[in-house]
């Protein structure tokens, strides 16, 4: 999910929630309209990545980034780990973001079922957060609707985005997912089948948002297809699906997932990209290439092995994603390495783009690089080879044995 996207999401949700709640309502379900003012980005704190208005994505962007260090071998900075445990609320829920972290959260702040995922994935990831991670995920399983999903924000509708990054939240933490039955008797995967349309028609096979409000099918169909499969935002490839690009009547979450990504093949396969509609409101009506959701898209491709399907994609990101990537920022660049990850493509060398050391310019220096990574398994291969060692003092020793005391000792003081 972009940016873009994600500020819209955040707005629809809590204009929504808000006009739901009641009086009577829990105090977990109440929301203000839209979160509260951020600091300008030149304030932006020294420990997040990126420097755009963080108010709708400091959160996600934040953890995106850091999962995407983690799985190309890069160890983040401290405070960048910092930053995003501050950012958790008293509950183990996240917002979407908040300045100021000297306190609890301000209880009209609204909570981010999406961030508080994406933020679990990232910490279990990272090691060392195991307080904060059980927190989140006790607050998620609090926040299950009884169609077994979650909404955007608590007490929110069931979407199929939020469901599916909860499940890999979840799946990530150790939990059993489908085991996670809600108090209606219903599981995750229950809920990802109402979002599942029927083979034929409009968007046949595909996953749409939520019944009543399709959005932008492509993202919640990447989403689902991954979320389907019990996987977070990091996957590998799965199993060659044999069923290929077509769509089958499914009755469980998994038969679906084949559909959505047959749905995904299909809408890729003309032009290798998806299409963006405009955004609500926008002056520019032109119809662009959607970057960020076909990333999503070979991802969730890759997730249910239709990998021959997510080639021309990757190929078409490779050449024209770098520009956007530049724009968009840290969380974009982390989507790139998830799909660079999931195809096992070289992150460094994408199209001629070095991914992981652009992330890394958006936030502050990580604590090792990969090629600093590198180095010290080097060192410590070398430390380890006991046989190595070994010679080198048979070596040694048979030199002194023969009176080359004084040459051997010569050749250490030249060495740098």
């Amino acid at each position: 999910m972009t940016t873009a996207r994600r500020r819209a999401a955040v707005l629809a949700a809590s204009a929504v929630l808000a006009a739901a709640v009641v009086p009577a309502a829990a105090p977990a379900a109440s929301a203000a309209t839209s979160p509260p003012p951020s600091p300008p980005a030149a304030v932006t704190p020294s420990g997040l990545y990126g420097t755009t208005d963080p108010a709708y994505d400091g959160v996600w962007r934040q953890s995106l980034a850091l999962l995407a260090q983690d799985t190309v071998g890069v160890r983040p900075a401290g405070k960048a780990v910092d930053w995003l445990t501050g950012q958790q609320c008293d509950s183990g829920a996240y917002p979407s973001y908040r300045a100021d972290m000297s306190g609890p959260c301000d209880p009209k702040l609204p909570l981010d079922s999406n961030a508080t995922a994406a933020a679990v994935q990232a910490l279990v990831a990272l090691g060392g957060q195991d307080t904060a991670v059980k927190k989140s995920v006790a607050w998620l399983k609090s926040v299950q609707n009884a169609d077994g999903g979650w909404g955007y924000n608590p007490g929110g509708a069931s979407d199929a985005n939020s469901t599916s990054v909860v499940i890999g939240a979840l799946a990530a933490a150790g939990e059993k997912p489908d085991a996670m039955v809600s108090k209606g008797g219903k599981s995750p995967y229950d809920a990802l089948l109402t979002f599942a349309r029927p083979c034929g028609g409009k968007d046949g096979g595909a996953f749409v948002f939520q019944p009543q409000q399709p959005g932008v099918v492509a993202d919640s169909t990447a989403a689902a297809v991954i979320g389907a499969h019990g996987k977070g935002l990091v996957v590998t490839a799965g199993a060659k699906d044999p069923g290929g690009a077509v769509c089958k009547p499914a009755t469980t979450a998994r038969g679906a997932a084949h559909n959505g990504g047959a749905y995904l093949a299909t809408a890729l396969a003309k032009t290798g990209h998806l299409n963006a509609p405009p955004m609500p409101g926008a002056t520019d009506t032109t119809v662009k290439p959607d970057v960020g959701n076909t990333a999503d898209a070979v991802v969730a491709l890759s997730a249910q092995g239709l990998t021959e399907q997510a080639e021309k994609s990757l190929g078409w990101l490779e050449q024209h994603a770098a520009a956007w990537a530049k724009e968009s920022g840290p969380a974009a660049y982390a989507q790139l390495i998830f799909a660079a990850h999931a195809t096992g493509t070289d992150p460094k060398d994408f199209g001629g783009t070095d991914l992981v050391a652009a992330l890394n310019a958006t936030g502050p220096a990580p604590q090792l690089t990969v090629t600093d990574t590198a180095r010290e398994k080097q060192r410590d291969e070398k430390k380890d080879d006991t046989g190595v060692g070994v010679w080198w003092i048979v070596g040694a020793f048979f030199a002194a044995s023969v009176g080359a005391g004084i040459l051997l000792s010569g050749r250490r003081k030249s060495r740098p």
